[in-house]
């Protein structure tokens, strides 16, 4: 095995010169005398404003030096550190929006970097079919990078104050297409898709849609962040989308929820509710009640031969759910519940999928509607946990029954 590399550069003495010196990134730093006081202090400030920058490869390249592919790498080593690598991390996103930037710059230096190649970035974007709405959110994020930057001393200040000057793409005045709004899942299509789940993401549907709490949030529900002392249950999560903004998400847990997570509290307090290895191991439990083949013949229970790579082939489950896995899950159902006619391929394959598949988001849209039907929009804004009253009306539709009949009535 190879020994591993010191992270810290050692303080050294050259040879040459009698003087103290430290080598970053190929780069030697003279620091004085060896062995005095001040070459001491000299090389803990520059090991100092190393460690500052991450250990960034960058280190000490003046700023005429600093490419945009150099930038773009020294700003996804901090927003990996910063935002972490979770599900939904922000790493993800970033990553995808310096595509094009570095695609189209990887040699540009980054402090002559101007509106101009900003805008060339963002055509990119647009031609790639993706949406005005994404394309505004993935260009500010290229923005923030330029913000950093400048903040890191990597680059001056006056090449993100130009680059924010670069107005977002206008509504009717782009080719960029526009997204389609979520839309509160159709209930009858729901109830046939539960049919096709497993008992258990079938109760975390059933749940998400009384409690309307984010597919996240009903994932990392836990029984130790449940107070069960009320009529209505509270369960305060720690870990939330707006929690880095010092917001507290309080769930409430009304009495058809609360029978159905009942019989999921019977776990350490710090595990999810809803367990990927239970769901499994129930499956198989039917799965060899339906067995038809001797347990002396084919597979055993809970095997199979996993091709060439035998058991390494198997995918074990996770113990808790991601988004990605609870939408996988209700995806695979819709499909089972709603299959595409024979000789259904291509675009009208697509339009079929699109028309017959919801996603676990919409679960939260459905359940904010129907709560402002009845107890309006202050009440939607409260069992969705929004701080502003505008984000609920995104995700709570308007009654337009209600403003029907109010039309009929006014005239």
């Amino acid at each position: 095995m190879s020994r591993p590399r010191n992270l810290i550069p050692r303080y050294r003495k050259h040879k040459a010169s009698g003087q103290a010196r430290v080598t970053i990134n190929g780069r030697d730093y003279f620091l004085g005398p060896h062995g005095t006081k001040a070459s001491l202090a000299e090389y803990d400030r520059v090991i100092a404003e190393y460690i500052a920058s991450g250990r960034s490869p960058s280190f000490g390249i003046e700023q005429a030096g600093i490419t945009v592919a150099m930038l773009s790498a020294d700003y996804l080593r901090f927003a990996k550190t910063y935002f972490g690598t979770g599900t939904n991390s922000e790493w993800y996103a970033i990553k995808y929006a310096l595509r094009p930037l570095v695609k189209l710059y990887p040699e540009h230096v980054a402090g002559d970097f101007a509106p101009t190649q900003l805008r060339a970035v963002r055509q990119v974007m647009v031609d790639g079919g993706w949406s005005r709405s994404h394309v505004n959110a993935q260009v500010k994020r290229i923005v923030r990078m330029f913000k950093w930057a400048a903040g890191e001393e990597k680059l001056p200040a006056e090449v993100f104050q130009t680059l924010r000057l670069v107005p977002s793409l206008k509504r009717g005045r782009t080719d960029a297409p526009e997204s389609e709004p979520i839309r509160p899942a159709d209930p009858i299509m729901v109830a046939e898709t539960i049919k096709q789940l497993s008992p258990i993401v079938a109760d975390m549907v059933r749940a998400q849609l009384l409690i309307g709490c984010r597919p996240g949030e009903i994932c990392k529900l836990t029984p130790g962040a449940i107070d069960q002392t009320g009529r209505v249950w509270e369960a305060t999560l720690a870990d939330h989308k707006t929690a880095h903004h010092g917001h507290t998400r309080i769930i409430f847990i009304g009495p058809r929820a609360q029978e159905i997570l009942r019989p999921y509290l019977d776990r350490d307090l710090d595990k999810p509710l809803f367990s990927p290895v239970e769901a499994v191991d129930e499956k198989r439990k039917q799965d060899a009640e339906n067995r038809r083949t001797p347990l002396s013949c084919g597979n055993r229970p809970g095997k199979r031969s996993g091709g060439l790579r035998g058991e390494k082939g198997r995918r074990k489950p996770s113990g808790e759910y991601t988004t990605v896995t609870y939408r996988r899950a209700i995806t695979r159902a819709c499909d089972r519940a709603y299959p595409p006619p024979k000789g259904t391929t291509g675009e009208a394959l697509k339009e079929w999928r699109k028309a017959h598949r919801w996603a676990p988001n919409q679960l939260r849209h459905s359940r904010g509607t129907e709560v402002r039907k009845q107890f309006g929009i202050e009440g939607a804004q409260l069992i969705l946990g929004h701080i502003n009253a505008d984000v609920t009306q995104v995700y709570a539709e308007a009654d337009k029954a209600k403003a029907i009949e109010i039309a009929l009535e006014i005239g």
